[in-house]
């Protein structure tokens, strides 16, 4: 979602804060959230540039607390962790490499995880969340990298090339019976109204994934 630190670095599990920059985009997000249907619990990485930006969506819509959930942090990337992305190819040519891998279960190198790992990671807890909130409206905030995920999930056949833009918004909606429908795909007409254009700031960072679970006799909608 909200910009942390306007850098080519490859973050991960890095613990960055948001800057100001950022600030500004959660309170955007937040506000927008806070006019549409109300939300019945936050969910956030337990990583500080999402979960402050939970914090900001939760006092403005009125919501006790914020969730913590590990499961939501971005893929590891091991060696690549810190990294400025054009020097990690000559510094860690191996984990580097392990990032271009065509191969889905190709671990990255220095304890970093595979796609396989974090779709199975990422998408396990979206829906345990979404069955614990039958019904209901809840907001997620997590990392473009789970985002991805989620999607692939949810459309499996359809290949997906967009960028994660910073401050998205992202509805899925989650049946009992697992099934996943996407209702809106990197949302962030909330900025237009701002000076922090969505392209300013790179993206893939973090985002928000909002789930509204459908009781299995109701049809999706």
């Amino acid at each position: 979602m909200p910009t942390f630190r306007p850098t080519p670095n490859k973050q991960g599990h890095v613990d960055v804060e948001l800057n100001e920059v950022g600030r500004q985009q959660a309170a955007a997000v937040a506000g927008r959230l806070s006019k549409e249907t109300a939300i019945s619990a936050v969910y956030s990485s337990d990583l500080k540039r999402a979960l402050e930006t939970a914090h900001i969506i939760a006092n403005k819509c009125g919501v006790s607390e914020v969730i913590q959930d590990a499961n939501l942090r971005e893929r590891h990337l091991g060696d690549l962790q810190g990294f400025v992305l054009h020097e990690a190819a000559n510094h860690k040519p191996n984990a580097y490499q392990a990032t271009l891998s065509a191969r889905t279960d190709e671990e990255i190198p220095g304890g970093g995880e595979s796609l396989d790992q974090l779709f199975y990671r990422c998408t396990s807890s979206l829906q345990s969340i979404g069955m614990k909130h039958i019904g209901e409206r809840v907001v997620v905030v997590t990392h473009g990298g789970v985002v991805r995920a989620l999607h692939k999930r949810a459309a499996p056949t359809e290949q997906f090339q967009k960028k994660i833009l910073n401050a998205s918004v992202n509805i899925l909606h989650l049946s009992s019976k697992e099934e996943w429908t996407i209702k809106t795909w990197g949302d962030v007409n909330h900025l237009n109204n701002t000076a922090f254009l969505k392209t300013d700031f790179g993206g893939d960072n973090t985002s928000s994934a909002q789930t509204k679970p459908e009781c299995s006799s109701g049809s999706s909608g």
